[in-house]
């Protein structure tokens, strides 16, 4: 008999979590830059933001293996999200806004590496089913961007960090809702995390990722800021950015019976291609709409298709006793410091260099991300499951 899984509670969260972020991501630069921070300056900011992945996931991770309550970390570590994000209304200066970033984001890059372990325990012998409750994630981010977008035409940007202290709200009540579930105690695995992290193919992967996600540095960063720059209005720039979101939920429900027909390497080299392809395109045809729209349509593959890869990836690399510390490792070696380093170049080179080298770059990265794949990624024995 198969155990009952809390769909809605689980998709619920993915939801409000991503919702948070579509309020987010696309206008933080904009807001940021209307309270006077220069490019340099918003790079470093969006760097402290996605730095602490670096630690933070690895360190909540440690604890939700040795004490295997998973969802008690997610709570806590959402509330106080809500409450330090709640400090950027307090003052306006570059060293206050470092300070309640650092406090934020260490809180706020614990919770998903976490719920997605737990997702996981959830769904148990059915893995296959992550993807359609993956997908709510997308919505809500589809809903957000377009609604925040709209109010932003409408209301001062001023508006934008309390919508987004409501959003985490419901993250933090939604987690209150979500049933624990008791997991495996990384005590009690035969093999210690450090022997699998130490594989060549296992290091490999980490490192593609890191790539992958320096080269979506620019896109996070300075996209917005970037369509500006061709006119584009903050109700469009909305619409770009759920086009994107609207690719993945594509690929989200897809991906389950795409997975019986093709291997997770396979997944993971197009993903690569079409990551070089999507960067130039942006990089020398933003201007161009319908070129544009292709490239947004492309982040089904940069994002979606590469994240449901590296999900079950890190499910067969780190096997079950180490599944919350896999989830850790790979966020904070991806979007920790793959983030901070794409958040760091595009903020250095943005004045310097400009749009198109930037995106240039990111195409750049993502071809060696490709090669790295083509030569070690899927083809050893770290690897166990029998699509690859």
């Amino acid at each position: 008999m198969k155990t009952r899984i809390p769909y809605w509670r689980l998709s619920g969260f993915y939801f409000f979590y991503f919702a948070t972020l579509g309020g987010f991501l696309p206008f933080w630069s904009l807001y940021l830059k209307n309270n006077g921070f220069n490019a340099a300056e918003i790079g470093e900011l969006t760097a402290l933001l996605v730095g602490t992945k670096i630690i933070a996931p690895n360190l909540w991770g440690w604890v939700a293996d040795h004490t295997g309550k998973s969802l008690r970390l997610i709570r806590v570590a959402s509330f106080f999200a809500t409450l330090l994000f709640a400090g950027f209304l307090y003052q306006k200066s570059f060293q206050w806004f470092a300070l309640v970033t650092v406090g934020f984001s260490f809180f706020w890059n614990a919770a998903l590496p976490q719920f997605e372990a737990a997702t996981l325990h959830h769904l148990k012998d059915q893995p296959h089913r992550y993807s359609h409750i993956r997908l709510w994630g997308s919505i809500g981010f589809i809903v957000a961007v377009s609604a925040v977008g709209y109010l932003l035409d409408l209301y001062p940007i001023d508006l934008l960090p309390w919508l987004i202290v409501g959003l985490l709200g419901c993250i933090w009540l939604i987690s209150l809702l979500t049933p624990e579930v008791t997991t495996a105690k990384a005590s009690q695995a035969a093999v210690g995390i450090w022997q699998i992290v130490k594989q060549p193919e296992v290091i490999a992967f980490l490192f593609v990722y890191m790539l992958l996600q320096a080269a979506h540095g620019p896109y996070y960063v300075f996209f917005s800021i970037y369509l500006k720059q061709y006119d584009y209005s903050a109700t469009m720039i909305g619409m770009l950015w759920s086009l994107g979101a609207g690719a993945e939920i594509i690929v989200f429900i897809l991906m389950r019976k795409l997975l019986k027909y093709v291997s997770l390497r396979r997944i993971l080299l197009v993903s690569g291609l079409l990551s070089i392809l999507r960067w130039l395109l942006i990089a020398w045809y933003a201007g161009d709409m319908v070129l544009l729209l292709c490239a947004q349509l492309l982040h089904a593959a940069t994002f979606g298709t590469a994240h449901v890869a590296a999900i079950h990836l890190v499910q067969n690399y780190f096997g079950h006793y180490h599944q919350g510390k896999g989830q850790a490792l790979y966020s904070s070696l991806s979007f920790g410091l793959g983030g901070m380093l794409g958040g760091l170049y595009s903020g250095y080179a943005w004045d310097v260099y400009g749009g198109q080298l930037v995106y240039s770059f990111a195409a750049l990265l993502s071809m060696l991300a490709y090669i790295i794949t083509v030569i070690w990624v899927g083809k050893g024995k770290a690897y166990c499951h029998n699509t690859v």
